[in-house]
């Protein structure tokens, strides 16, 4: 990503949930950012406001006087949780990769991408350009970019706010039609019921259901919900692998024919309530790269048991607020 920006000469556009100011001294993306802005590039910036709050209060401070165009957007309950990066309308990269210093020791997925994909990209973009305060006409007309016939990947793009569910129906139809193995790499498992549904109809239909979990998370609370979850849904057949890393990548693999990666984890936030995008592809040679990083990071795994997990006062007040929103859920 670094390397792109660097080679940038005519605009740089970046969509990211969390943003933060504190990579001067490793990565330095506002600092470059800030030099290309000054050499005449187009530097626009679309952060969450929720996910990107520290950049939000030290903007003023942080951005100063340069000609970056930095936007948040803000909705009491729905975030832009999309990680996007677009370089000269020429070089795109998309998945799961928020820009913070905490984030350079976790394992994650970007995929760089080239291509007639980009101008769909940019389609995608401007809307939330426009929907954060964007006025820049050049960007806000790119939404008027028809989209391009038979891609190598397919961009997808999941739009609450615009009742646009994407991510449900892909999920349910690709594991309704997985004949041999379905894998998934997740950093937070709450999944909803129908997905539990659909699990359990692969599992009895002999196909092999692997999910990779971080051992460890960001937050305590949500290993709790991991682990409770796991549990249930190891009953079904499913089997599950704790990597000793934090693994934000957000993966799923049908039959090793078939792939998704994107922004989107196995919760009820992305499947119901915020922005998501993610690439869905094909192609062999990538789906045979994804397969070898699969394999080193369940060999960095130990296999989950559910009877090595202990049920503390804290899972049963988790299990009672389960049980409480499952019918939402």
């Amino acid at each position: 990503m670094l390397a792109a920006i660097d080679q940038a000469d005519k605009s740089i556009y970046m969509e990211m949930y969390i943003f933060s100011h504190d990579t001067a001294l490793s990565h330095d993306f506002i600092g470059k950012l800030k030099q290309k802005a000054a050499e005449g590039v187009s530097v626009v910036i679309v952060a969450d406001a929720f996910g990107s709050s520290a950049l939000r209060k030290a903007a003023a401070g942080v951005i100063g006087q340069s000609n970056i165009e930095l936007l948040f957007f803000s909705h009491w309950l729905r975030h832009i949780h999309r990680k996007i990066l677009i370089v000269d309308e020429e070089i795109a990269f998309v998945g799961g990769v928020n820009i913070g210093k905490s984030y350079m020791y976790w394992n994650d997925l970007q995929l760089r991408l080239s291509g007639k994909i980009i101008r769909t990209l940019l389609r995608s973009f401007a809307y939330t350009y426009a929907m954060s305060g964007g006025k820049n006409p050049k960007i806000l007309n790119y939404r008027e970019i028809k989209y391009s016939g038979k891609l190598k990947h397919w961009f997808l793009e999941h739009w609450p706010s615009k009742n646009i569910y994407t991510l449900k129906g892909l999920y349910a139809e690709k594991i309704n039609q997985a004949q041999k193995s379905i894998q998934i790499v997740t950093p937070y498992f709450t999944p909803p019921r129908w997905l539990i549904s659909v699990l359990d109809n692969a599992v009895r239909r002999n196909v092999a259901v692997e999910i990779l979990l971080p051992r460890k998370t960001d937050f305590p609370l949500l290993d709790r919900l991991n682990y409770r979850y796991a549990c249930e849904v190891h009953l079904l057949g499913v089997k599950f692998f704790l990597t000793k890393t934090m693994n934000h990548a957000k993966l799923l693999v049908i039959d090793g024919a078939e792939g998704l990666i994107g922004s989107q984890n196995i919760d009820f936030l992305s499947f119901k309530i915020n922005t998501e995008a993610g690439i869905f592809f094909k192609e062999r040679k990538l789906l045979q790269e994804i397969s070898e990083v699969i394999e080193n990071w369940k060999k960095d795994s130990v296999t989950f048991q559910p009877e090595q997990y202990k049920m503390e006062f804290i899972d049963y007040i988790i299990l009672a607020l389960m049980k409480l929103f499952r019918p939402i859920l």
